[in-house]
């Protein structure tokens, strides 16, 4: 085995797993990421620890929860003194790098770990847009006129907007930007290890595609299934009710709807041929074999499950379940697929494992089963809210009228930082627990894959719900909010 391979991690951001027909879509195909999946192991029920950026992309380097690393929230980044992956990748003489998002690392302690930074975020480079290590690839005022339709599109209608891009080179695009750069990274890298951080923008909104990709998708989509009165006949907790009320696609907008499903799913097709690009790009370079690569997410999107689009602080699937695919030639299984609970926090340990690095007791992920002897799990876990104040359909109410995107931002901050509620899944289950007083939900994944029935009222799953909240309340315990104290050194547990 390589004792250095290189870490190649590409994420995506806001990337429901049903997004790609590797896990379950009818029609948006994917053939660069089936590809990748043919050379390594894809992960069937991969969770998001937290449904929102920057907890999750926090939690993905620590290998921590969000209640454990601290950042709960999009306003609270990497802390000063978490443990990291990119810390230790630095430590063991990796050659470091980012290229795309960040919203993760904010210390200028961490931004010097980076021997490159290229940074581009959803509506195009930051206000700084100066880079480290290496010069981008595409002439700035390319870059700038490609993103100017994403900071100037006139929204279809006050819930949601979507866009069509004509006449602009696809390598201008953050997608193709990125994965250009990628592969400018790659053939520039001598023989120095590198672990580096590819992080896609999109399918995030702004919905911004290009015409192509477009056009493929648009007479492809389908509509997921709806249950009248889903949020109305009082089994959903008011927190679901309000997402809905602001987010839920009116009947006169299902023609817009379907219009923004095909914008999402070809910026998913452009991301699926980015992918395609990188892995070109380490052939090409002789990378590949000497070289773990990870597809992933950071969390997903409604796209029309629930009536709804983008996100909020709710447990369903199309916003918690997300693609995870690690592939290493000749070192890990190849065209397997795993259908155990995992985390996207396994994904670091599983790294460390798979280079011999001695994994962190800060990490409370574990090495992800198949692509390592790890045993495999049946249970994931996830979380949302900072223990703030609820906020309620009577709050909602003394906003202006229509409810849509402009509620969504002006009640941001209190929403994602209210209350503290936790979601385990299994196979079968899923369970979210509100300590705040809303309603618990229990869905049925076997006889309702689409979520639309809370059943935790049903006295026929109390067996469940018992069971599901034991979990629950071990994972919390074995997952508190303290760094580990130190263990006896090694001669204690030597006792003859």
């Amino acid at each position: 085995m390589n004792p250095h391979p290189n870490i190649l991690v590409i994420m995506t951001d806001q990337q429901k797993a049903t997004a790609s027909h590797l896990w379950g879509s009818s029609f948006c195909i994917t053939p660069n990421l089936a590809r990748l999946a043919e050379e390594g192991v894809l992960y069937d029920h991969a969770i998001t620890p937290h449904p929102l950026c920057q907890p999750a992309r926090v939690s993905v380097w620590t290998g921590r929860y969000a209640h454990s690393t601290g950042s709960r929230r999009n306003e609270t980044p990497m802390a000063p003194s978490a443990n990291h992956a990119f810390k230790l990748w630095k430590e063991a003489g990796y050659r470091c790098g980012l290229i795309g998002k960040n919203h993760c690392f904010a210390e200028e302690s961490d931004f010097n770990l980076f021997d490159v930074w290229c940074e581009i975020g959803h509506v195009g480079l930051p206000a700084d847009s100066s880079t480290k290590g290496m010069e981008w690839v595409r002439p700035l005022d390319g870059i700038n006129a490609a993103h100017a339709l994403r900071r100037s599109m006139t929204p279809q209608n006050p819930r949601f907007g979507y866009a069509i891009s004509d006449h602009l080179p696809l390598d201008d695009h953050s997608t193709g930007l990125v994965a250009a750069q990628t592969a400018a990274f790659l053939e520039q890298q001598g023989d120095e290890p590198f672990a580096l951080w590819v992080s896609f923008p999109d399918p995030h909104e702004p919905w911004v595609c290009p015409r192509s990709y477009f056009e493929e998708m648009e007479d492809q989509v389908q509509l997921p299934p709806w249950r009248p009165g889903e949020f109305s006949d009082g089994t959903a907790p008011e927190r679901n009710q309000v997402l809905y009320d602001m987010l839920g696609a009116r009947n006169e907008e299902i023609d817009e709807l379907r219009g923004l499903l095909a914008a999402y799913y070809g910026m998913v097709h452009f991301l699926d041929d980015g992918v395609g690009q990188i892995l070109d790009a380490l052939e090409r370079t002789g990378l590949r074999e000497k070289t773990i690569v990870v597809f992933c997410s950071d969390h997903g999107d409604f796209v029309g499950e629930h009536r709804m689009q983008c996100k909020g602080g709710v447990f369903y699937d199309a916003l918690v379940r997300v693609p995870l695919i690690i592939s290493w030639p000749g070192q890990i299984p190849q065209g397997q697929r795993d259908d155990s609970m995992v985390n996207l926090v396994d994904i670091v340990p599983t790294l460390f494992h798979l280079q011999g690095m001695e994994i962190p007791r800060s990490f409370q992920g574990d090495p992800l089963p198949t692509a390592t002897n790890t045993p495999p799990r049946d249970a994931a876990f996830s979380e949302y809210g900072s223990g703030g104040p609820l906020f309620h359909l009577a709050d909602l109410a003394e906003l202006p009228e229509p409810h849509g995107r402009r509620t969504l931002i002006q009640t941001l901050r209190w929403r994602e930082a209210e209350g503290r509620r936790k979601m385990v899944r299994t196979r079968d289950w899923k369970y979210v627990h509100d300590s705040m007083g809303y309603l618990d939900e229990l869905y049925d994944l076997v006889a309702d894959p689409w979520e639309l029935r809370n059943v935790a009222a049903d006295p026929a799953n109390a067996h469940v719900l018992a069971d599901l909240r034991l979990r629950l309340a071990d994972w919390s315990i074995n997952t508190e909010d303290s760094p580990p104290v130190p263990l006896p050194e090694e001669r204690y547990y030597h006792l003859v």
